[in-house]
């Protein structure tokens, strides 16, 4: 594609060493060439600021999460990387925005769901979600169906309460995605009657114009943190974008 169109927000290095380069994406901005995107992915852009065809992402992001993002820069190690994520070793913390209270009143069709607040009485949160999440190519919605769980993750809310959000019916959650499939924070959250402020899949699609760059979703990749697998050196990188009413 020569006339592709520009995604205007930075994709700002927030650290390197010889073997990695750490991001913080923003909002509508691919990890990697898809559909329409390529110049306008965050690889490409990567590629072309440093002049390095061997950068990869060691993991991926959503294009309409913001947050961290890891890639590998050199190719000897990139399965060290790779293989630190895959392997659940590197710890991801995600917040979203999301209605105070369930927008409908109903359990999940399929899956498991688990209060895990039984030393506070009359607690709900924090709550475990278990279920199995599908993502068929070409179908844009990732959906929950019966069969072996492949999708775990621990939803609480934030300690931080700021009184615009509250006052427009939304709280902060922090999530703690224990697996990593497709759009599954999306999906989980939505399956527990809260889905999360801009998200144009769930529970319904909207349409939304490749340049329509308002009302972003209400994802942040907030944090990450794992052991260096090359130098031992422990990492902690936190996403400065904020969540907004």
């Amino acid at each position: 594609m020569t006339d592709e169109p520009d995604i205007p927000f930075d994709l700002p290095v927030i650290y390197e060493d010889e073997h990695i380069i750490v991001v913080d994406k923003p909002h509508f901005l691919p990890t990697m060439p898809r559909g329409m995107w390529y110049r306008s992915t965050a690889l490409m852009r990567l590629r072309e600021l440093y002049g390095q065809e061997d950068i990869i992402p060691a993991h991926r992001l959503d294009r309409l999460t913001a947050g961290i993002v890891v890639f590998v820069r050199d190719k000897d190690v990139r399965g060290k990387y790779q293989l630190l994520f895959q392997n659940k070793k590197a710890i991801k913390i995600y917040e979203c925005l999301a209605p105070m209270a369930p927008v409908h009143i109903r359990h999940p069709h399929y899956g498991t769901t688990r209060c895990l607040s039984s030393h506070q009485p009359g607690g709900v949160f924090p709550i475990e979600r278990r279920s199995r999440i599908v993502k068929v190519h070409h179908i844009l919605q990732a959906f929950e169906e019966p069969g072996e769980v492949n999708a775990h993750t621990i939803i609480d809310l934030s300690s931080q309460q700021r009184e615009d959000v509250v006052r427009a019916g939304y709280r902060a959650y922090t999530l703690y995605p224990r697996t990593g499939k497709t759009h599954q924070l999306r999906v989980h959250m939505n399956s527990l009657g809260l889905p999360i402020k801009g998200d144009d899949f769930y529970p319904d699609m909207k349409k939304r114009e490749y340049d329509d760059f308002s009302d972003p979703l209400q994802l942040i990749a907030r944090s990450l943190e794992f052991v260096d697998p090359c130098s031992g050196q422990l990492h902690h990188f936190e996403s400065r974008y904020q969540l907004d009413i």
